[in-house]
């Protein structure tokens, strides 16, 4: 077996690699660490899902570990990944599990802590918690009688998180036309309602507790159908979920798609303009477009870069005292808001930009320059050593070569799927379609697909 925790915590396809038996153990594992780490007999967790079929047998099992390890557990039911660590702090609990696999297929699911902080584990946190799982579950004592953890239902704590969002801005959206796709996921509910309560006139996609059909052709990975329905039904704008809504993807007017490079950019600039940038600087990942870096720096606001991931970006943005930053993918965080990338929070913040400029988002998204960029995700059928393979090398020397100092190339393998990622950034986009094609052709003729 490898590491049990990947970039995000523990994924795997639910009932396979990812069962109810491990579940279980992992909850004794976690249940137990958090237990020696807070001094508590009785430690607290509140757990989160999304709405995949398998969410259900999975909370089941996790709650079942953390009660036989003493913890007392608080079930949320279906609410997003932000909403589990905004609750952390809000309940005041000892920490929390998100149980979805984000934008991954149905038959995924994953397993992820918080801090009773509300903040994702550090490596360090998931290792001592995966040396438990695999060296001390046999020996752990288990208490009994009254010593035994318990489960009470707070799904009534939802509505706490939906007044935080709606309270997170300063401005009402009368008057407002707007779509949004709440992919079938966990945001089917409260997106739809938080809007409303703040005065737009909503237009909800996929908007239905069915967990058979989460991210299929849908939300923040498929906003083909939020495209069209913006322009049709003549909306302002449009706003695009994931499964556990950490992510959005908007859509201007036009139907013209408005990434996370661009919603970072619209509202740093809308926050440096107001005085509240701090250090007049985001944190954005090596994927970011460089265009949008010139944009900001044009506009005064600097640009931390960090390696890809969130965690990255959260580390960047808590020891360099910022408060914006984020991924061209639109997982975004606003720090002195939430603890983590809110997809529902990130909408109302680029909603209020729009609505105190006077602009429309178009407009707005027209500000930020980009350079064409084209990425391909290649699946293969393993990704162990694909860097130590010349024939891949090799491509990817010959595009970096040919590219120079006008782009750049960025190959790296997915944490949590059987992808290897390719992207390419330069002026000519034909030309970066047959570079990235060249290096995806040298990736499945080594490591197949």
């Amino acid at each position: 077996m490898g590491r049990l925790f990947g970039t995000d915590g523990v994924r795997g396809v639910a009932n396979q690699n990812l069962t109810p038996e491990l579940a279980f153990q992992l909850g004794l594992a976690a249940g137990y660490y958090f237990k020696k780490r807070s001094g508590l007999a009785k430690p607290q967790f509140a757990i989160g899902k999304d709405t995949r079929i398998s969410g259900d047998m999975l909370e089941a099992a996790l709650a079942c570990g953390l009660t036989a390890i003493g913890a007392d557990v608080f079930e949320l039911g279906v609410i997003p990944t932000p909403g589990v660590a905004y609750l952390c702090r809000s309940l005041k609990v000892t920490a929390g599990a998100m149980i979805s696999a984000s934008h991954n297929p149905v038959e995924d699911n994953g397993i992820k802590f918080f801090t009773g902080e509300g903040f994702k584990l550090t490596d360090e946190m998931e290792d001592e918690i995966e040396a438990i799982f695999r060296e001390q579950l046999e020996t752990i004592e288990r208490p009994t009688g009254v010593g035994v953890g318990q489960i009470t239902d707070r799904s009534d704590a939802v509505a706490r998180y939906e007044e935080f969002l709606a309270g997170s801005v300063e401005t009402r959206f009368d008057g407002l036309r707007i779509v949004v796709d709440c992919g079938y996921g966990a945001s089917f509910a409260l997106a739809p309602k938080v809007l409303e309560k703040l005065g737009a006139e909503v237009i909800a996609l996929h908007d239905r507790d069915n967990g058979a059909r989460i991210n299929v052709k849908c939300g923040s990975t498929h906003p083909e159908i939020l495209q069209r329905e913006v322009v049709a039904a003549g909306a302002h704008l449009g706003v695009a979920h994931d499964g556990d809504a950490d992510r959005i993807i908007a859509v201007d007017e036009r139907g013209e798609i408005v990434d996370g490079d661009a919603i970072i950019a619209i509202c740093a600039l809308h926050l440096k303009a107001a005085g509240k940038l701090k250090n007049n600087k985001v944190a954005v990942t090596v994927y970011s477009n460089l265009g949008m870096i010139q944009t900001l720096k044009e506009h005064g606001v600097a640009a931390a870069v960090t390696a890809n991931g969130d965690r990255y970006v959260l580390e960047a943005l808590r020891e360099q005292d910022l408060v914006l930053g984020g991924e061209q993918s639109g997982h975004i965080i606003f720090l002195d808001k939430n603890t983590t990338g809110d997809g529902v929070l990130t909408a109302l913040q680029l909603i209020a930009a729009v609505v105190e400029s006077g602009k429309r988002l178009s407009e707005l998204a027209g500000q930020v320059h980009k350079f064409p960029q084209v990425l391909e995700n290649v699946r293969v059928g393993t990704k162990e050593g694909w860097q130590e393979r010349a024939a891949i090398g090799a491509a990817i020397a010959r595009a970096e070569a040919e590219l120079g100092d006008q782009g750049r190339v960025l190959v790296r393998a997915s944490g949590t799927e059987p992808l290897i990622r390719v992207m390419a950034e330069g002026p000519d986009e034909g030309r970066l379609r047959e570079l990235v094609g060249a290096i995806a052709a040298a990736i499945r003729g080594e490591l197949g697909g």
